[in-house]
């Protein structure tokens, strides 16, 4: 099996386990490693790091595409090992330290953390780890269920660390499109046209050379925990496909729509999942990750092809797709995220953007990433490169949070990633708001009386009136502006300003 895997001639004198390939790392180094929303992430190594780091201390800036699966920002993180982690991350024990200020998180977009390496702007990459299904003749690495920044991590290292990943599927390989972009001032335009472009090669190219260690491996990428639909999701689909179908009676879009993007989890699959039922065909997806909602919409013949970075997939689904990828390939491509992320492909394409927002202001303004404007949840990702650059900009919330101590949408967002210039569309159960050609003064009245709760309706409109006999083109009640956000940490809630709770003059007092 590993001699059908690894093709490069010589290349057991390379093999190494991990623990001796872990001692190849430095204290002090900057690391880059493949993995992209818990797929395709080197998986020894790092595990293999955090056990010496127990007994012989170090700390790495550690860079990777997204977030890892298999628990290891967890162990990593206890082991002390990471000083510096970019540019995204899910992993509760590592948010913890990061809210701490124990570790350095620096929150990207997610297509701009190579090209800021390429350019110098974040020092000289020492090591690269990358997990692999195949190593070709020429010491090509054929990457397994994630690109992410792999390709570019390998080709930028001084050395590179491959894990060969023996329980990988093989149908694999081919499945993969890496073109790197020329450094400026000599760049090209990337010529991807259509989300079926391929534009590259099935591999990563580096100089066997830099191979200084091979590790047989035979672990699997964690699966997704995205959950069901439930009715509130399927409101929120139901209000998309019905702005979608408006759409294309109004001539703005076509029976088959644009390429359609959409962020991880259970909101996003959800809702993709609900096109099901729609009456849209011939559709396709250029995003980051694909999520079962993709492999559903393909199996449905609803959708004719998907492009992303990685595949991530719950257990029940990916059981199904990994045992037969090859009915898949002809539908399917991976690409760096670099690419399955650049601003300028994803304007070129027109892609209609769905990602999940933690918060949203009555003027349209979107937090992402930030729980009361300090502390971190997850990262910005790659919502930022499609919401700024695709044709519809979507964002969908839940309504309420916390059984209802907490409205999604707030006064003022305590954190903006996305602000009101970058945002067209908000969806939560209870309707939709589009934003496009409205005032800010326009905007508030759509978004209460469209997507916030009932139980805060009221406050919100009070605080709006208000707002506005000040004046302004945004009108604000600055020291009011955080007093939900305010209550929620001292009381743990939002109620006081609900239907239930908010006296008159609640919102003079917060």
């Amino acid at each position: 099996m590993s001699e059908q895997r690894c093709r490069l001639p010589g290349w057991r004198n390379k093999l190494m386990s991990a623990a001796q390939a872990a001692e190849l790392i430095d204290d002090g180094m900057i690391v880059g490693m493949s993995g992209f929303t818990r797929a395709g992430e080197a998986k020894a190594v790092p595990l293999a790091l955090a056990e010496r780091a127990h007994s012989t201390p170090l700390s790495i800036t550690l860079m990777t595409g997204a977030s890892l699966g298999n628990d290891i920002d967890a162990k990593l993180t206890e082991a002390g090992v990471l000083a510096r982690r970019m540019p995204f991350q899910v992993d509760t024990t590592l948010r913890r330290a990061i809210n701490r200020g124990e570790v350095m998180f620096i929150d990207q977009h997610l297509s701009e953390t190579v090209e800021l390496l390429r350019n110098k702007q974040l020092g000289n990459l020492d090591i690269a780890v990358i997990e692999a299904c195949a190593i070709t003749e020429e010491g090509g690495i054929v990457p397994t269920a994630s690109v992410g920044n792999s390709a570019s991590f390998a080709i930028l290292a001084e050395r590179v660390i491959i894990e060969l990943n023996l329980n990988s599927p093989m149908a694999l390989e081919g499945l993969h499109d890496i073109y790197i972009p020329q450094m400026r001032p000599k760049r090209t335009p990337i010529p991807i046209t259509a989300p079926n472009s391929r534009i590259g090669l099935p591999y990563i190219p580096i100089d066997p050379a830099k191979i200084a260690a091979i590790v047989l491996t035979d672990g699997y990428d964690s699966p997704s925990n995205c959950k069901p639909a439930d009715p509130d999701t399927q409101r929120i689909a139901d209000h998309l496909i019905e702005f979608f179908v408006s759409e294309v009676a109004q001539g703005r879009l076509s029976n088959s729509l644009l390429p359609l993007q959409a962020g991880i989890g259970t909101m996003a699959n959800a809702v993709m999942e609900g096109l099901l039922s729609a009456p849209f065909e011939g559709l396709t997806m250029y995003s980051e990750v694909l999520q079962d909602s993709t492999f559903a919409l393909l199996d449905s013949g609803k959708m004719s092809f998907a492009s992303g970075s990685s595949i991530t997939l719950t257990e029940e689904c990916g059981a199904r797709v990994w045992a037969n990828l090859d009915a898949y390939r002809d539908r399917l491509v991976l690409r760096p995220q670099e690419l399955s992320n650049h601003p300028g492909v994803v304007r070129r394409l027109g892609v209609i953007a769905v990602n999940t927002a933690l918060e949203i202001d009555i003027y349209g303004n979107v937090n992402s990433t930030h729980v009361c404007g300090t502390r971190m949840m997850n990262g910005i990702g790659g919502s930022g490169d499609f919401a700024r650059n695709g044709q519809l900009s979507i964002f969908i919330t839940k309504a309420l949070a916390k059984d209802g101590d907490i409205s999604s949408l707030v006064p003022f967002a305590s954190h903006v990633d996305h602000c009101e210039h970058d945002v067209d569309i908000i969806v939560t159960e209870h309707g939709l708001a589009d934003l496009r050609g409205l005032a800010p003064r326009e905007r508030a009245p759509l978004l209460i009386d469209n997507c916030a709760d009932p139980l805060y309706r009221d406050a919100l409109r009070d605080y709006f009136e208000r707002a506005c006999a000040r004046g302004g083109q945004t009108p604000h009640c600055l020291e009011q502006a955080l007093a939900w956000h305010q209550a929620l940490e001292r009381d743990g809630s939002m109620r006081v300003f609900s239907s239930a709770g908010r006296k008159p003059d609640s919102i003079d007092k917060n």
